[in-house]
């Protein structure tokens, strides 16, 4: 209850010197001459406008820059961490996080494609029963991003899972791969499956693969 009222204090403090300060600046303004405020209206409110901006850009700029070093700098670390990992399970977290990091491409990340597709298509294969159909899914989902083609037919498979985010992620792979062999199941899929999302997903995919 004492922080609730000491905020509204500090607010109303805050609004108190704000209406402060534009009365002020008022009292200023009708106070310079003529020539005066036609320099500031002229000149300078523009070439201060100017400034800010080129600052926010800058800024803008910057930020870019930050996150796209801390995202390199967190992709490094996780890469060595999966190519020293020896555990499947843990190189499959790995993996995950990895590509997430990456933003979803294969470009910084190429050395250990090989070994991501390996992992990423076993685990499609393999990882079977109720409880691991998100590894599946989310496995299907990420060979997209490896530029190989040579999944394509596994993923198609994959469009016939049992489970419906297996479904959904399968088109998001082929979607990524912009597959053009794909398209008829698509297709089928994007009008047929029982499943909103599974649609969603080949329709979506469908608009990112080229027209034959």
């Amino acid at each position: 209850m004492m922080r609730r009222t000491e905020q509204g204090q500090a607010n109303l403090t805050a609004i108190v010197i704000l209406v402060g300060l534009i009365i002020s600046a008022v009292w200023v303004w009708k106070r310079l001459s003529l020539d005066t405020q036609e320099f500031v209206i002229d000149q300078a409110i523009p070439l201060a406008a100017a400034v800010i901006g080129i600052v926010a850009l800058l800024m803008v700029v910057v930020k870019k820059i930050r996150r796209r070093a801390l995202r390199k700098r967190e992709r490094d670390r996780l890469l060595a961490a999966f190519q020293r990992e020896t555990a499947r399970e843990k190189r499959l977290e790995l993996s995950f996080a990895l590509a997430e990091v990456n933003q979803y491409r294969v470009d910084g990340i190429d050395t250990v494609a090989p070994a991501l597709k390996e992992l990423w298509v076993t685990t499609l294969r393999r990882a079977l029963g109720d409880k691991q159909h998100r590894i599946r899914g989310m496995a299907a989902s990420h060979l997209g991003i490896l530029n190989d083609k040579s999944v394509v037919p596994l993923l198609l498979a994959a469009l016939e899972d049992d489970h419906a985010y297996v479904r959904a992620c399968a088109a998001l792979g082929l979607g990524r791969l912009r597959a053009l062999e794909a398209r008829a199941k698509l297709e089928y899929v994007m009008k047929e499956d029982w499943d909103q999302t599974v649609r969603s997903r080949s329709k979506e995919a469908l608009e990112r693969i080229p027209a034959p």
